[in-house]
């Protein structure tokens, strides 16, 4: 399975950015996709998951303010991530669980190569 990220960049606070992580290879053994962050000096953290069914999950940090969704037909996850704030900024990857619900950094299977998020104050 190969996940590849697109939609990262530079916003001010409070703007708005939408990730985009498309996913190709043997799909069909995926059980839920996440997004993950990772700031520099510190550990990578969960941001959202779905399940193959539909079910998300946040971290309490994003709640309100991000949205994990899928388009089955295209193979993609997004993460749309307004009221951005500066500790918003980090690295985000795109990350696939085989078993669970990607909720768990142990559990990850596949990672993307990750895409950067900057948000200035």
């Amino acid at each position: 399975v190969e996940l590849v990220e697109s939609g990262g960049g530079l916003v001010q606070a409070g703007g708005s950015l939408r990730l985009s992580c498309a996913a190709s290879g043997s799909i069909f053994s995926i059980n839920a996709m996440g997004w993950y962050r990772q700031a520099p000096g510190k550990q990578r953290e969960l941001v959202a998951t779905i399940t193959r069914g539909g079910s998300t999950m946040y971290a309490d940090s994003v709640k309100g303010r991000f949205t994990i969704s899928s388009d089955n037909a295209k193979n993609t996850v997004y993460l749309q991530m307004n009221s951005l704030k500066p500790e918003d900024t980090a690295v985000y990857y795109c990350a696939a669980d085989r078993t669970y619900r990607a909720a768990s950094i142990y559990n990850i299977d596949y990672w993307g190569q990750g895409t950067q998020v900057t948000v200035s104050s």
